[in-house]
C-alpha cells in the first residue's frame, strides 16, 4: 500500500519518533532516509511512502497518533 505522508499537526512534532515510525512502517526506507523525509514533512512538503499490506492497519493508527495526515494512493 502506497501513502502519501500530507503534514504533521502536532504543535511540538518529535522528529525522532516521525522518523522512527516512517523507518518502521516503510516497506523500503532506511533509518537515514527517514530522518530525511522527516524533515522534508516537517517543513510542509508531502511525503510518499510504502507499507507493507500486512502492517497497513498498526502503520495508520502510528501515523494518526504522531498527527500525521496522510492519504492512500493505492
Amino acid at each position: 500500500m502506497k501513502l502519501n505522508l500530507l503534514s504533521c499537526d502536532a504543535q511540538r512534532p518529535d522528529k525522532r519518533a516521525i522518523a522512527n515510525c516512517i523507518a518502521e512502517i516503510s516497506s523500503n526506507i532506511n533509518e537515514s532516509l527517514s530522518n530525511e523525509l522527516t524533515d522534508i514533512l516537517l517543513e510542509g512538503d508531502a511525503v510518499a511512502i510504502e507499507v507493507n499490506d500486512k502492517n497497513s492497519g498498526s502503520a495508520l493508527r502510528a501515523l494518526r497518533k504522531l498527527s500525521i495526515d496522510y492519504e492512500i494512493i493505492e
